[in-house]
């Protein structure tokens, strides 16, 4: 069916909350965003901020793991749009902390899952949708703790997410779609915080004023 919406299309994978919420917000002024997470009522509440600021959303509320729900978000998009302007991906499976030889096998499954198959899969489904649209952009957000003590499940495979990436903005040069990576500042997040449950929330970026700052980024050509 076609779709009578004549802003860039934005597709923000992990937009519950923190970073990817916040961007969702900003972009919404500029965008329509296509917002996935796995969290209804966090995406609902997403929504109304949204229409409150006069954007519009679409709400994906999907495990970004099963292929079949994301091959059909793809085709869906395809059907109303035809493309995608900009990816940002901000999913991520934050591991218990752990010793590298006690990591529990659940705790692996669900950060090769999230982290690492799960990327390498939405990169061949988006891919094609960022190449039909007229300058198709995708942003990762790098978060470097591999090799940090008792980060092995979530260090190792956001390092892998990483290498994976990099390799895709290498072949893309020349050719598109552009694919950028930015490393925001530590921000006051439910992921964070269950690295460093003690830690003086009040010293960290708030996932808003991270996301207006790296939002000029997103939008650069």
């Amino acid at each position: 069916m076609s779709d009578t919406n004549t802003r860039p299309i934005a597709l923000i994978t992990g937009a519950s909350r923190g970073l990817g919420a916040a961007l969702a917000e900003l972009l919404s002024e500029t965008h329509h965003i296509v917002a996935v997470a796995r969290t209804v009522g966090a995406l609902e509440e997403l929504d109304d901020r949204i229409r409150a600021k006069g954007g519009e959303a679409t709400l994906a509320p999907m495990d970004i793991t099963i292929d079949a729900a994301m091959m059909q978000l793809c085709r869906s998009i395809f059907d109303r749009w035809g493309h995608v302007d900009l990816w940002v991906h901000t999913a991520v499976q934050a591991a218990p902390m752990s010793p590298a030889s006690s990591i529990q096998e659940k705790d692996w499954d669900k950060s090769i899952a999230t982290n690492v198959r799960a990327v390498g899969r939405l990169i061949q489904f988006v891919a094609p949708l960022l190449d039909a649209a007229p300058a198709g952009k995708a942003v990762f957000f790098d978060d470097p703790r591999g090799g940090e003590k008792f980060f092995g499940g979530y260090g190792g495979t956001k390092a892998a997410q990483m290498a994976l990436v990099r390799s895709w903005q290498a072949e893309t040069v020349k050719i598109g779609p552009q694919v950028d990576i930015l490393t925001p500042q530590p921000m006051s997040t439910a992921t964070r915080a269950r690295f460093f449950p003690g830690e003086d929330r009040d010293a960290l970026a708030k996932p808003m004023d991270e996301a207006n700052r790296l939002l000029p980024h997103i939008l650069n050509d």
